[in-house]
């Protein structure tokens, strides 16, 4: 069952312009985005309305405020998750049902399908919060970043029995 204190919503143009706005403090800043004018200009990620329709959703508390984002990238054989967290909201205990919600989401799309995500080795709360929500490493290698290349785990949902 999904965790009552978030579901999934289709992405907004508002949510956009407001997860556009979010700022990380050092080191998480790596995961600001560029601002929503710069977006729709290039058409980058949910700038695009079809990647946004087709990909993206709202994470939203039981009272419909804007607590994250999610992207359902698609694979051959599964889904890769992208997600962000309100900056204000990260570090207060909210992380596993926040990811618990996104994998749900995830399944009820398509059950047969495997659900991973790639995590910066050195964020070790966010490889805290995803063991703790049922992700195992699988891999780990090196791939580009905005702030140049980085070492990544690539961690897979592992459903309970």
């Amino acid at each position: 069952m999904a965790d009552t204190l978030f579901r999934i919503a289709p992405l907004s143009l508002q949510h956009c312009q407001e997860i556009c706005s979010w700022k990380y403090d050092p080191p998480y800043d790596i995961y600001n985005w560029n601002s929503w004018e710069k977006m729709k200009k290039d058409q980058e990620e949910f700038a695009d309305p079809l990647i946004r329709q087709e990909q993206y959703g709202s994470v939203l508390d039981r009272y419909g405020l804007l607590c994250g984002f999610v992207q359902f990238f698609p694979l051959v054989d599964g889904t890769r998750l992208g997600l962000g967290m309100r900056p204000d909201l990260c570090g207060q205990g909210l992380g596993v049902p926040f990811v618990k919600a996104i994998v749900h989401e995830a399944v009820l799309r398509d059950s047969r399908k495997e659900i991973d995500l790639e995590v910066l080795v050195w964020n070790e709360r966010a490889f805290n919060v995803y063991s703790k929500a049922g992700f195992v490493v699988t891999d780990q290698y090196v791939r580009n970043t905005p702030a140049g290349p980085a070492e990544f785990y690539c961690m897979v949902y592992q459903p309970p029995f």
